[in-house]
């Protein structure tokens, strides 16, 4: 439970959905407790009431943003639920390979990206099939909200716990370099993901079209309004053989029609009004 009085409460609640989307509930208040508690003290504040006071009087943009680094999710780790993955390698990838014969490009994204997990779990499974893409532009692009995060995932440095959730002992000896206690993505691979900072409530249109989209576990924590201009901007970036990869809490359903589930393929959507990409390879 939050000691914060209920009015500066909602103030912070409100300044991150305008900022960054999310949605705190009264019951996330420890949440907020134990993200800002830190920010209050950096800036010679003994609590959060104080840090409201400060923002209230003088909310300059750096304490604003500041705030929202603090509280942004950075939950991630390799291969996360295996079954995207496995899903991109063996369906998708085979089905867009055919459909882009021609101009031999493709444009991945991994939106709301954390520490770049996912991204690097992207980039093995090109790398693993290397000889299929060998003459073929392969665009990866990783966007997150916190800079902290697109940092440390352009660093492309984990400790060893984190190379244990998810990576096969096979993907850590192929593509990390061991660096004091921690591990060092191999600059071959690293230097196939593309970074940026990235808020996901602005306009798209500068990042460009993508085929595939993974846009997993951020939605969960959008309400429905928020959720469905999302799907929506990320329809509009995309052909009508796209795919959309959502986390397996997540579903277009009840929130857009730009979109269809792709039957007997969970977490797995394509674009409502074209055939999709995993069709041709079936």
């Amino acid at each position: 439970m939050t000691l914060l009085a209920p009015q500066d409460f909602q103030f912070l609640a409100d300044l991150l959905k305008s900022r960054s989307g999310f949605v705190l509930g009264p019951e996330k208040g420890y949440l907020l407790e134990s993200r800002l508690t830190p920010v209050a003290r950096r800036r010679g504040l003994d609590d959060l009431a104080q840090l409201v006071k400060l923002v209230r009087q003088k909310p300059d943009e750096t304490l604003l943003h500041e705030i929202s680094e603090a509280m942004t999710i950075n939950e991630s780790f390799f291969f996360r639920d295996n079954l995207p993955f496995d899903t991109l390698s063996q369906h998708v990838l085979p089905a867009l390979r055919i459909a882009r014969t021609n101009s031999k490009r493709l444009r991945i994204w991994s939106a709301a990206c954390s520490t770049g997990q996912e991204p690097y779990s992207i980039a093995m499974i090109f790398d693993q099939q290397r000889a299929l893409w060998a003459d073929w532009h392969i665009e990866i692009i990783a966007t997150d909200l916190s800079s902290q995060a697109i940092t440390k995932a352009q660093a492309g440095l984990y400790s060893q716990f984190e190379v244990q959730r998810g990576l096969p002992i096979k993907n850590l000896m192929t593509y990390f370099n061991k660096v004091g206690e921690q591990w060092q993505i191999a600059p071959s691979l690293q230097s196939k993901v593309k970074f940026r900072t990235f808020n996901l409530l602005h306009p798209l249109t500068s990042l460009g079209t993508f085929d595939v989209v993974f846009c997993r576990n951020v939605l969960i924590y959008f309400d429905a309004p928020t959720k469905t201009q999302v799907l929506e901007a990320i329809r509009r970036q995309m052909p009508a053989d796209g795919n959309l990869f959502l986390g397996a809490a997540e579903t277009v359903l009840g929130l857009t029609k730009a979109f269809k589930p792709m039957r007997d393929v969970r977490g797995l959507y394509v674009p409502s009004d074209g055939e999709a990409a995993l069709a041709a390879n079936g």
